[in-house]
């Protein structure tokens, strides 16, 4: 009887140490939902705080019990114009651009694990800004429609030539894929300053603006072309971020485990291209948010879940440097693209710095 009772208990025991290890995975995957939670969390709070902000601050003349009717457009006269008609899409237009290249940035930095490697620094938003730049000083009728259509159509010619150039030995090369970018990034600058040289002072004026980055110039028609863009891109993501997972063990693992690796690439990079162009196109090209939005998302609750994170952490960076670039002493009003480049230009440096001394 003896010898049945532990010839029944060996199993049990042999079975503990695979039962423990399940234990402590369960803990750090609800541990990793606990953290995911209060991080979303904090950032809708953060997102709320920055839009009253960009709605109430110096709003002269109109009680902050009529904000929210006129918010929604139930107002009529002094309300509606500075709320509704100037605020709003303002508010808006930053959230919605500031969710799309922070999208567009982690999705580059996950395909090419490299934090260096997104769509403002490797070319692609100078592409969608020398496609909406020639709708906007060429033939300006017709810039609601055409600037995106533009855009879109410049991010991804950028996103082929880059994919060429830096083609080596069968695969992207990391390091040419930014140097290239860097450098047809400059070709479609001198494109773009050369299209200056012909534009009236008027539109001149507006299109300088415009490069820098502003969300002053954003109206319903802006707003909707990114609501529109982001409602898009955000479910393709989703879909796209298990194959993303998979390649980040390697191509041949991820081909293994059934991820058609190159058509995935592929998608990722053109998603990325149109998330940036769409966001380009419309508030032009706010530098640095696609840069710092992922590795902030990264930190917070990890690479795998960074993706669809870093739409609200670029979110809350493009609002809030919004506010500061209408309402900051001293330096308001300039436009946003100025904060972000402010805040982003010494990451930038530091990661430079950081990979030259040979760190991961």
């Amino acid at each position: 009887m003896t010898v049945l009772d532990t010839r029944a208990t060996a199993p049990d025991s042999a079975a503990a140490p695979a039962l423990a290890a399940a234990a402590r995975l369960r803990a750090v995957r609800r541990a990793r939902h606990r953290r995911t939670a209060l991080v979303c969390a904090a950032l809708a709070v953060l997102l709320v705080a920055f839009t009253a902000a960009a709605l109430l601050i110096d709003l002269n003349g109109v009680p902050a019990s009529e904000v929210l009717p006129a918010a929604l457009g139930l107002r009529e006269g002094l309300a509606d114009y500075l709320v509704f008609q100037l605020r709003m899409p303002r508010t808006l237009a930053a959230l919605l651009a500031g969710a799309l290249f922070g999208l567009a940035g982690a999705l580059y930095q996950r395909l090419i694990r490299n934090p260096l490697a997104t769509p403002d620094i490797v070319g692609i938003s100078a592409g969608a800004s020398a496609g909406a730049a020639t709708v906007l000083l060429l033939a300006p009728a017709a810039y609601i429609v055409g600037a995106p259509v533009a855009a879109i159509a410049g991010s991804f010619v950028l996103v082929a030539a880059v994919q060429a150039l830096s083609w080596r030995g069968g695969q992207v090369d990391t390091y040419r894929l930014i140097l290239v970018g860097i450098g047809l990034s400059a070709v479609c600058v001198a494109y773009t300053n050369y299209l200056f040289t012909m534009a009236e002072a008027n539109d001149l004026a507006i299109a300088m603006r415009w490069t820098i980055g502003s969300t002053n110039a954003a109206d319903w028609d802006g707003v909707t072309t990114l609501a529109v863009g982001l409602a898009c891109c955000l479910p393709l993501a989703v879909w796209l971020n298990r194959s993303l997972t998979a390649m980040a063990l390697g191509d041949q693992l991820a081909t293994g485990l059934g991820t058609r690796v190159n058509p995935a690439r592929v998608a990722v990079l053109l998603l990325g291209a149109a998330a940036a162009a769409l966001a380009t196109s419309v508030v032009g090209p706010i530098g640095f948010v696609s840069l710092i939005s992922g590795p902030i998302a990264v930190w917070l609750v990890g690479a795998e879940r960074s993706v669809m994170l870093a739409a609200p952490v670029g979110a809350a960076i493009v609002i809030g440097a919004d506010v500061l670039a209408l309402h900051a002493p001293l330096i308001s009003p300039v436009p946003t693209g100025v904060l972000t480049a402010l805040l982003g230009a010494p990451y930038f440096v530091w990661l430079i710095l950081r990979r030259g001394q040979g760190a991961s």
